[in-house]
């Protein structure tokens, strides 16, 4: 069930979504430092990011609002992926949003993690790692502060975009009851 605010709402993305999120990422990758890939992917591209973390049973999520002339527009996306492969990792789960530039600061950001985060939770995951390109990303830094994320700690000069070194920073959030108890298929 999709979920709803005053004015966005959060829903599964669907492969017609694929033209629309391709637009919003392309955007960031080639006018800001939230992505550190620096040509962005083509449709096809984006299209196969989408399937296969729909494949694994992930969350890739839209949000959406009614415009003036009453079409509902995607304004942003986020998805969960696995914070790392190797397999004591696989209760970690790393996020990633991003909106549309001229929709920034109207809700979105916020209603697509927030909506992240439940569906991780739920689904057993116990971390949430954020990795956010830049240190003067305030907007991203903010918006998972908000969410309850603390900073872990930054990584100075890790990728040069622009012309310029970009540091990354790593935010963390619990998931449930996070490390005060093992994960429900432990066996001692």
């Amino acid at each position: 069930m999709p979920l709803k605010n005053d004015r966005v709402t959060v829903r599964d993305a669907r492969i017609d979504d694929v033209e629309t999120v391709h637009q919003i990422y392309a955007a960031h990758v080639l006018t800001g430092l939230a992505s550190f890939e620096e040509v962005p992917p083509d449709l096809d591209e984006m299209a196969q990011r989408m399937r296969d973390t729909q494949a694994h049973g992930l969350p890739y999520l839209v949000s959406t609002m009614i415009q003036g002339d009453g079409q509902n527009v995607v304004q942003g996306f986020a998805y969960a992926s696995p914070f790392r492969t190797r397999s004591a990792y696989r209760y970690t789960i790393e996020d990633s949003v991003y909106v549309a530039s001229d929709a920034i600061g109207s809700g979105h950001g916020s209603a697509l993690l927030g909506d992240l985060i439940n569906r991780c939770t739920a689904m057993g995951y116990r971390q949430m790692i954020a990795v956010i390109g830049d240190t003067a990303n305030a907007a991203s830094i903010g918006l998972h502060a908000h969410h309850g994320f603390v900073e872990t700690g930054s990584m100075p000069a890790v990728g040069f975009k622009f012309g310029r070194w970009v540091d990354s920073v790593r935010m963390q959030r619990t998931l449930g009851t996070g490390s005060s108890t093992p994960p429900d298929d432990f066996r001692a």
